[in-house]
């Protein structure tokens, strides 16, 4: 009688992932929990400011600190600047080599500093970054390489954003989705395991209420679903703008401002103090001021100035080179665009105002949708955040209508062209020691390789192609076996080559 082997590699997996999410969720909550104070001192000083003069005299020596501090830790290293999210891309890419320990300390001190003075920056960016130093440090101090190594800071990366914003299922899949491109199932289930767990401490410091709940408890009548069509094409053509003002910004930073780009910081902490004497309740990444919408929405002009000096002084802050994101700002617009045009279809009775709040949702959900080019992470993202699962359907018409507006101007996933310009401003990265390492590659419906031989195929010289994985079963396989749509093939290459053979074997896919 044979005897009954268990195959225990998953289990190893989610355990390992677990972890890593109570680890991850630990630094990722003290984070957040420290922006928050901070940002919520920043506002006191502005308003008391008003009438104590002295106090901003208090706030201008701080910002100077944040200034330099934040300069000397961008200078000693560059990777802690901006969001994070095309850095983490890079590693699990294989196009980036970073080092946790000098990244890891220096971009929470950073993010607390340049997030919590009041920016337009978003801390869930960050937040995945240092989920995946976490993950990536697990990783080798257990002595793991190659796909193991990438599993633990894909893990930590979701664990991150699952503690920033307690949203652990979109956050597993936001890592597949946008982050690792790859549904490998070691690494959505540590992403999941590593998620649910950093849920479970964040919960511990913040509570069971969702972060941006808001109550809405209208369904948005099917006849009036042309207004979210509608609603879609304004998100899509106004994601196409802010792509593009996001991705030039550092340039403009460049050409203008004659220092070195680690001291660009000054320009937006010089900006947002007439901002935060004027408006202090909207300054920093959005969250209170998406509540704040939930609970009352301003007059349509409010609204339209104020989606203006978001989107512009998002991108001067983003473009400044600080540590921190876009995520957050990106969602606080959306929403802002979404109480504007719910609000001005109120205005000329064609919406009733109690579906205001529901445009506002909607928006979000399309507007991110759009940006990133990740509808379903858009779509349960919103879901986890605001705490209801009853308005699934027009959430989806709004992401797809404006991912498909945006798909038809040829705007590319902001943090892929993000991770392009980056790496094209390092040029070719170095990595020391050399190793084998395997490369998974899913086979979509409609590429080229779908119902090829595998001798057909021209590979390149330095991949072997050595399984295919076909749903649970794993097939060795031979010239005469045909790759199908859904397959994930299995690729051994050398580890300084995975980024190259990833780019072959994708343009071989186009190209056949």
């Amino acid at each position: 009688m044979q005897k009954l082997q268990l195959d225990t590699t998953r289990f190893e997996y989610i355990i390992q992932g677990a972890l890593v999410g109570v680890l991850a969720g630990i630094v990722v909550s003290l984070f957040r929990l420290a922006i928050e104070n901070l940002l919520a001192v920043v506002k006191i000083v502005y308003k008391a400011g008003v009438t104590k003069p002295w106090w901003l005299l208090a706030l201008g020596v701080f910002y100077l600190l944040v200034w330099l501090i934040n300069a000397r830790l961008v200078k000693a290293e560059p990777n802690i600047s901006g969001s994070g999210i095309p850095q983490v891309e890079g590693q699990l890419a294989g196009e980036l080599e970073l080092s946790w320990q000098k990244v890891l300390w220096r971009k929470w001190v950073g993010g607390i500093l340049a997030i919590g003075s009041g920016l337009f920056l978003g801390r869930e960016g960050p937040s995945i970054q240092l989920g995946a130093n976490v993950g990536q440090a697990f990783g080798e101090i257990k002595q793991l390489k190659g796909a193991s190594l990438r599993a633990m800071i894909a893990g930590g990366a979701a664990a991150g954003l699952s503690a920033a914003f307690n949203a652990p299922i979109a956050a597993a899949l936001f890592v597949a989705e946008e982050v690792y491109h790859n549904f490998s199932p070691l690494v959505w289930t540590t992403a999941l395991s590593a998620a649910v767990t950093a849920n479970l401490v964040s919960l511990y410091f913040f509570g069971m209420t969702p972060v941006l709940h808001m109550a809405y408890n209208y369904s948005f009548p099917l006849v009036d679903y042309g207004y979210l069509i509608l609603l879609g094409i304004l998100l899509g053509v106004l994601g196409i703008l802010y792509e593009k003002m996001t991705l030039a910004i550092p340039k403009v930073y460049q050409k203008l401002v004659p220092f070195p780009r680690n001291l660009h910081g000054i320009i937006p902490l010089v900006l947002v103090i007439p901002i935060g004497l004027k408006w202090p309740d909207i300054i920093g990444g959005g969250n209170a001021l998406i509540v704040s919408l939930g609970q009352q929405v301003p007059a349509t002009i409010v609204l339209l100035g104020l989606f203006v000096l978001r989107l512009v002084f998002s991108t001067i802050s983003f473009g400044s080179g600080f540590p921190g994101g876009i995520f957050l700002p990106i969602l606080t617009l959306g929403a802002v665009l979404g109480g504007f045009y719910g609000h001005l279809l109120a205005d000329f009775h064609l919406l009733a105002s109690s579906l205001i709040v529901n445009c506002i949702i909607y928006a979000m959900a399309g507007y991110f949708a759009c940006i990133c080019k990740a509808p379903f992470t858009a779509i349960l993202l919103v879901t986890e955040m605001v705490g209801s699962i009853k308005h699934l359907m027009p959430l989806a018409v709004v992401a797809l209508i404006a991912y498909c507006v945006v798909d038809l101007l040829h705007g590319r996933p902001i943090y892929e062209a993000m991770l392009s310009g980056l790496i094209a401003d390092k040029g070719e990265i170095k990595i020391h020691g050399e190793f084998k390492d395997r490369l998974e590659i899913p086979v979509f419906v409609g590429s080229l390789l779908e119902n090829k031989q595998v001798r057909d195929v021209k590979w390149p010289k330095e991949a072997l192609l050595i399984a295919i994985r076909r749903g649970e079963n794993e097939l060795l396989p031979h010239g005469d076996t045909v790759i199908r749509g859904g397959d994930i093939l299995v690729i051994l290459t050398v580890h300084q080559r995975l980024a190259k053979v990833r780019q072959q074997i994708n343009h071989i896919a186009k190209q056949m």
